[in-house]
């Protein structure tokens, strides 16, 4: 796929519907000759488009026109060139939780959980957030989370989590400023709700602080599933997260988690993860595929905002 394609891609698939701003530019992007030619010797994973419009949002530059975009990042390339080899989308949306809560739910309790690609480390905490799946409101406290669920009864109950760490080439420390900023900027322009969800999942993590190591999702996972405690189900799951990770990198990976005692959750676009013969997604926009073990259970929207079950 060529980069003007990727960017028609996300803002066709992605953000149409949930960002007409970033539908805008994505769109303006692909045909932005200069711009192309400017992202065209950087390695796939840096030119992105959520990573490049995150980035020129922390530098303070205009995402809502794109003419005015154009301008910045011409004149500022320097800088936004050296932004994008630096970081990387560690979007941390907790929203996420609305859709793995129906699984994690259903485990023997209590949950050692063990996120791949944590960021920060917000989707570790499914057992301190209210949930809304329609009528039907669960937990207490902020944030509260909704999620439109079809095919499924919502859960009843929250998990019991009694240990909860995070597998990261660059954990995001919640109580850093800086990197709370960078959270925020990988936020979508119209989205104020997850803004407010942002801060309220940080000061419940910052709180009560996860373990979070810098390491390798194959390298370095056995050592840090091993720090479970005894008599919890330890639960390895990621989202969103290995689509940057090489093909080569993800079946060893996934070699590895199937040997794991305890159980494992991915929920990862289906290209990313393949499933086999799946039931048509409920409509076109993006959806993953939510799986335990490797068996297909659902079509979830990648913010958490919905989720189809199928499983």
């Amino acid at each position: 796929m060529t980069t003007a394609e990727s960017y028609v891609e996300f803002g066709t698939r992605e953000a149409r519907g949930v960002s007409p701003t970033y539908e805008r530019l994505c769109l303006a992007v692909s045909r932005d000759a200069e711009l192309l030619d400017l992202l065209a010797p950087l390695p796939p994973a840096r030119r992105q488009p959520n990573l490049l419009f995150g980035v020129v949002r922390l530098l303070g530059g205009p995402v809502d026109d794109p003419a005015a975009f154009h301008d910045f990042v011409v004149a500022n390339w320097p800088t936004v060139e050296a932004e994008l080899y630096a970081r990387a989308t560690q979007t941390n949306e907790p929203g996420r939780c609305a859709v793995l809560l129906p699984v994690l739910a259903a485990l023997p309790q209590p949950l050692a959980l063990l996120e791949v690609g944590a960021s920060a480390g917000l989707c570790l905490y499914p057992d301190r957030y209210a949930y809304r799946y329609g009528d039907h409101l669960l937990g207490t406290g902020e944030p509260v989370l909704d999620c439109a669920a079809t095919g499924v009864a919502p859960p009843t109950r929250l998990p019991e989590v009694v240990w909860r760490a995070g597998l990261d080439l660059n954990p995001l420390r919640v109580t850093d400023p800086a990197e709370i900023a960078w959270l925020d900027a990988l936020i979508w322009p119209e989205h104020t709700h997850r803004r407010a969800r942002l801060r309220a999942a940080a000061a419940v993590a910052a709180a009560d602080p996860p373990l979070l190591t810098r390491g390798d999702l194959v390298d370095d996972l056995p050592a840090l599933a091993a720090q479970a405690p005894a008599g919890a189900t330890l639960v390895v799951f990621h989202t969103s997260v290995l689509y940057q990770v090489p093909t080569p990198r993800r079946e060893a990976f996934a070699q590895l988690v199937r040997g794991l005692p305890g159980h494992w959750i991915s929920n990862e676009a289906p290209e990313v993860m393949p499933h086999g013969v799946l039931p048509d997604p409920p409509d076109s926009a993006l959806h993953n595929v939510l799986a335990l073990d490797g068996r297909p259970l659902a079509w979830a929207r990648s913010h958490g905002q919905a989720m189809t079950w199928f499983g």
